[in-house]
């Protein structure tokens, strides 16, 4: 994982899945991910606390690069910067 100031991170597109539950926060962040040029970085809000596990897996299944998460006001922030 990058050392990379996450909070300084300018995603290109912001998904707000908090509402959803597995495997919502993932699909939202497939369908995004393909929005976004290569090299773009989108950011997946989620409160459900599988996503933090999920996405990095899928991430690296699929060829991006997850750069980390943060904790926002009851919820994840998940940063995964498209790569292909």
């Amino acid at each position: 994982m990058s050392s990379i100031d996450l909070s300084a991170v300018q995603a290109a597109k912001v998904v707000d899945a908090r509402g959803s539950a597995c495997p919502g926060p993932l699909l939202e962040a497939k369908k995004a991910i393909g929005s976004v040029s290569v090299g773009q970085t989108i950011e997946v809000w989620s409160g459900d606390a599988s996503t933090k596990n999920d996405l990095p897996k899928w991430a690296a299944k699929v060829g991006h690069e997850f750069l980390g998460s943060l904790a926002g006001e009851g919820y994840d922030r998940i940063f995964i910067t498209r790569r292909k």
